[in-house]
């Protein structure tokens, strides 16, 4: 055995020794995140074999153990049914809308952000724009409400100033979609400008002092300087939102939608809730469940890979 071989060997055993070593010592460690692994694994694992009901025709009399197999005859219901695609429409709609929306202006107004010199004014921008993301939705829905409503203060408004007729906001499909995005723009871009302005807090100043030097105006800077060092940090944002494609928001939805507009506002989140617990179709709503949780783990996968590769970006 030559010396090389020797010196690699001895550097596996050294390196396993470390590594075996590394989850001895912070036992302490291990001890304080024991509680929230126990949580996790109660709450969202040992439910998880609930997930069987969609291959049974589910009678809550007979149990989990009882209920008759019917194999994938939920899956295959729900492929053929119409109601389901449109449904599936409707949620990638507004998921890939808002992921756009919330990429495009969060970045801009980063960008405009970065140009206020006054540090007070500044913050004080960043709290109220931060602020609607800290309310809840059930919150923010009876708001809206009330200020869209067919008597509300924005169609009183609309009636007094141009004399247009109330327009009924949240019974009509497609002002009800317009709102759907508007409102989660207005609600979410603030805390997610968060990540540009920490971005932009990691350029090297030396940049715009060497094109400041260069004779470069304020816009030539942002254009050649702020724009090319936020590109990394938006691939990364825009990739791993790829895993939230199929979730739209069921809180927002769900204090939103009426029955008025079900073909154009209604998602699979809210539909599996009232076929589920609502109309009792368990295994029906499990199979669409079931459907929907494999989709996005297979995006959730595939965003992280374009992340690794676009961007450098891992967490493993």
């Amino acid at each position: 055995m030559d010396a090389n071989t020797v010196h690699q060997v001895t550097h596996k055993a050294t390196e396993g020794v470390k590594r075996k070593n590394s989850y001895k010592q912070p036992w302490m460690l291990h001890l304080m995140v024991l509680p929230a692994v126990i949580l996790v694994f109660i709450f969202s694992y040992l439910p998880m074999t609930g997930i069987v009901m969609a291959f049974q025709d589910y009678k809550s009399g007979l149990g989990i153990i009882g209920s008759p197999w019917v194999g994938l005859k939920h899956f295959r219901y729900m492929l053929e049914n119409d109601y389901f695609l449109k449904i599936t429409w409707n949620t990638l709609f507004f998921a890939c809308t808002k992921i756009v929306m919330n990429l495009i202006i969060p970045f801009i107004f980063a960008l405009l952000l970065n140009e206020v010199r006054n540090m007070g004014l500044k913050r004080s921008i960043q709290t109220l724009v931060y602020f609607p993301h800290f309310l809840s939705w059930v919150t923010l829905a009876g708001i809206l409400i009330d200020l869209l409503a067919q008597t509300g203060l924005v169609n009183q408004f609309l009636s007094s100033v141009f004399g247009i007729k109330p327009i009924f906001f949240l019974g009509d499909g497609n002002w009800f979609r317009f709102n759907i995005i508007f409102s989660d723009v207005w609600k979410e871009f603030g805390f997610n400008t968060i990540f540009f302005l920490a971005a932009l807090t990691a350029i090297n100043p030396a940049l715009y002092e060497a094109a400041e030097v260069d004779g470069a105006s304020r816009l030539k800077q942002t254009l050649h300087v702020t724009i090319p060092s936020l590109i990394p940090i938006a691939i990364v944002v825009a990739t791993l939102a790829l895993g939230n494609v199929l979730n739209a928001n069921f809180d927002q939805v769900f204090n939103l939608y009426s029955p008025l507009i079900y073909q154009q506002g209604d998602i699979i989140d809210t539909f599996v809730y009232r076929e589920g617990l609502l109309s009792g179709q368990f295994s029906f709503a499990t199979a669409v469940g079931l459907f929907k949780s494999l989709i996005s783990l297979i995006l959730i996968i595939i965003s992280y890979r374009l992340a690794y590769r676009f961007a450098g970006y891992r967490i493993f």
